[in-house]
């Protein structure tokens, strides 16, 4: 259920019921409480406690309950002396207290005129109550005490099932503060340097950012060169060589070189910051389609009342009957229209659909997103870390020099790289260990080792200088080499490196981003499914080409900044699309966000995970098509639930208001009780069947 924030937290749960069916502006009221989840949390934690604390009551109210005496012949307490104001006392106890959210929620609906579940089951509890009281002090009927208590029962629980699901709410925006430094070394004016708070950073203000530690705000580069891994910013899978002049970001992971940075953006003009503010807008923007149970309460609430009020009015102008007997009958229909079962249709369906998930590694966060996923028309991925493992892999070794192996190559390259930590040297070494050939030289590092900052690397191997180099560099030093052959690599997407011994280049190791290995299974169930796929990336034209290529992708779109991720979903949903988003890093988190079902990557960033309605806690792309398998089972079973949950009734009630009363067939209140409590059990093992 949708709610609404308000700050006493005694009355929050009716608040909240209240303003969510009452209030036009209900869902904005809960887009700022998706803000505070610990408000969440008191209202879970709420209707936890009076759901155990009704349930404790229940058991002796069932034990003194007339009805459950008479119908399992067990009277434990029959003895007992003053049992029915026993059972009047507990009774009412769970009547105030466990029916306080309904009660306010009845009054708050009544008040906007716009009656809805709360009304019902308000409704429902109050006549069962009143009734039954006047009974237990001299009124000729029976005593509905124990229905009472447990629909107000089956009531707190799904409304407990429910709020877990909204303490879900995202917790994005604090995931992505976390991505900054906490402290930074600030540089005074004699060139000393200060720890300071990252707050306390001031637009012109300098910083040293040294290798290996992150970069602490958005600035632009006055001193120093390196290689800049902005992957989970940008998506952008290949470092980025910086130098003079150059922009970073805050965030972004700093290489081998120490940089001095001079501040340009700090707080919510930051990159990061604005990536927060689209995370937060397309969050609160987007749709929220009623809950059919909602839908179908309020009908069913306009039936029960006008049946009751029909019932009533009928037998005291049309029959002869007292007025115990006319009570009887509305009674009757009041507590044969109770929404045990529409209560629990949808959250019984949910936990089951929850629970299946969960045992396929799928965590739901946004039970609305998920329910309507069945309509996915579009399914777009992230590349880097989604379709791929967003990691540098050798791809290929091609000797320029006729005299040259591959595996030589290899050893040579690795003899090196074994000195850095730079991904394309751990990717390197990694592969010559891989190589059985190569192993033992492989061990082999050289010496004389020397880092060239945003080129490349050099040490001595043997009587060797040997070097790698980017194609950029080995044309400023007019070191010649097979542009072609070269050419031809990068152009399939992949980062070449030059190998050279002695200043001639003798070959080319080709890397590029690993495709996930169930990625191609998991397109094709989609494909399969009657559904497109796509791929958004951060990553140059080339890459995303080639990657497009090798997995049969329907389209893609390269080069695309965060907040154009966002609007490339806008533009896809602007094509009446369902679109499902995939992805696992900052870049992506506005596009979870924006999408009508943003899907995580469970080993991808916290703020993605938190932007996700669902979690692929196993990082596999298959169990996106999974997914959307389980949410068309999932809307069927609910459909099926709310039809009988409130179709029922379209029999019981007449029999209940006695239509038949002529032919000898009358339903009483307990027998009414009795169809009620049938209802709620086929819906419970309907749910149940969403296993098969």
């Amino acid at each position: 259920m949708q709610q609404s924030a308000h700050s006493d937290a005694a009355k929050h749960s009716d608040e909240s019921e209240r303003a969510d069916r009452s209030d036009p502006h209900a869902d904005d009221k809960h887009h700022q409480d998706d803000e505070h989840p610990a408000h969440h949390e008191r209202m879970a934690a709420d209707f936890q406690r009076r759901f155990f604390a009704s349930l404790l009551l229940t058991l002796p109210i069932a034990t003194l309950s007339p009805m459950l005496q008479s119908l399992f012949g067990f009277a434990p307490l029959a003895g007992l002396p003053g049992q029915r104001y026993i059972l009047f006392a507990l009774s009412a106890a769970v009547y105030v207290y466990g029916g306080w959210p309904f009660l306010t929620g009845l009054i708050g609906e009544l008040r906007a005129r716009q009656p809805g579940m709360m009304t019902l089951i308000g409704l429902a509890v109050t006549i069962a109550f009143t009734y039954s009281s006047l009974v237990t002090f001299g009124l000729r009927g029976k005593v509905f005490f124990w229905e009472l208590a447990s629909l107000i029962d089956l009531m707190l629980l799904g409304h407990w099932i429910e709020m877990r699901s909204v303490m879900g709410a995202s917790r994005a925006l604090e995931e992505l503060a976390e991505l900054l430094p906490k402290k930074a070394h600030r540089l005074r004016d004699d060139d000393a340097t200060e720890e300071v708070p990252v707050s306390e950073l001031r637009s012109g203000d300098r910083v040293l950012v040294r290798p290996g530690e992150k970069i602490p705000v958005d600035g632009q580069i006055r001193e120093g060169h390196s290689s800049i891994n902005e992957a989970v910013l940008t998506g952008e899978s290949e470092p980025v060589e910086k130098a003079e002049g150059d922009r970073v970001i805050g965030g972004a992971l700093n290489g081998e070189g120490s940089l001095t940075v001079e501040v340009t953006e700090t707080g919510d003009d930051s990159f990061l910051g604005q990536v927060m503010e689209l995370v937060e807008k397309a969050q609160h923007s987007k749709s929220r389609s009623q809950n059919l149970a909602d839908r179908a309460a309020r009908w069913l609430t306009l039936i029960a009342l006008s049946a009751g009020a029909v019932t009533l009015s009928a037998w005291l102008a049309f029959s002869a009957r007292e007025f115990i007997f006319a009570l009887e009958r509305t009674v009757t229909v009041m507590v044969i229209t109770c929404p045990h079962a529409l209560g629990l249709a949808v959250p019984l369906v949910v936990a089951v659909s929850t629970g299946i998930a969960a045992r396929r590694g799928l965590y739901i966060r946004n039970r609305r997103a998920f329910e309507g996923a069945y309509r996915a028309s579009t399914v777009v991925f992230d590349k880097t870390g989604t379709l791929t493992l967003g990691r540098f892999a050798v791809a290929d070794v091609v000797p320029l020099d006729s005299e040259a192996r591959a595996d030589e190559l290899l050893h040579l390259a690795a003899a090196v790289e074994a000195h850095s930590e730079h991904p394309i040297a751990r990717a390197i070494v990694a592969a010559a260990e891989e190589t059985t050939d190569v192993k033992g030289a492989a061990s082999q590092k050289a010496t004389e080792f020397e880092a060239i900052p945003g080129k490349g690397a050099r040490g001595q191997v043997g009587d060797r200088e040997v070097m790698l180099v980017s194609p950029k560099h080995a044309r400023e030093k007019e070191i010649s080499f097979d542009a072609q052959r070269v050419e031809e690599l990068t152009e399939q997407g992949r980062t070449a490196v030059l190998v050279l011994a002695d200043r001639r280049a003798i070959g080319v190791i080709a890397l590029a981003d690993q495709i996930r290995p169930q990625a191609r299974a998991a397109l094709q169930a989609l494909r399969e499914s009657g559904r497109d796929v796509m791929m958004v990336t951060g990553d140059s034209e080339r890459v995303a080409r080639a990657v497009a290529r090798e997995l049969d992708l329907d389209g893609y779109f390269a080069e695309v900044l965060p907040d154009e991720k966002a609007k490339k979903i806008e533009e896809l949903q602007g094509q009446k699309r369902f679109i499902v988003m995939v992805g696992d890093g900052v870049n992506d988190a506005p596009a979870l966000a924006q999408a009508d079902l943003g899907v995580a990557i469970g080993a991808g960033t916290d703020v993605a995970v938190e932007s996700g309605d669902i979690v692929l806690v196993n990082s596999d792309p298959e169990d996106v098509a999974t997914a959307l398998r389980l949410s068309g089972a999932t809307r069927r079973k609910l459909v099926q639930n709310l039809v009988w949950a409130t179709g029922y009734n379209v029999f019981a009630i007449p029999l209940a208001a006695g239509v038949l009363f002529w032919a000898g067939i009358l339903l009483s209140p307990a027998a009414g009780a009795v169809l009620m409590s049938l209802s709620t059990v086929i819906v419970a093992v309907n749910a149940r069947f969403l296993k098969l």
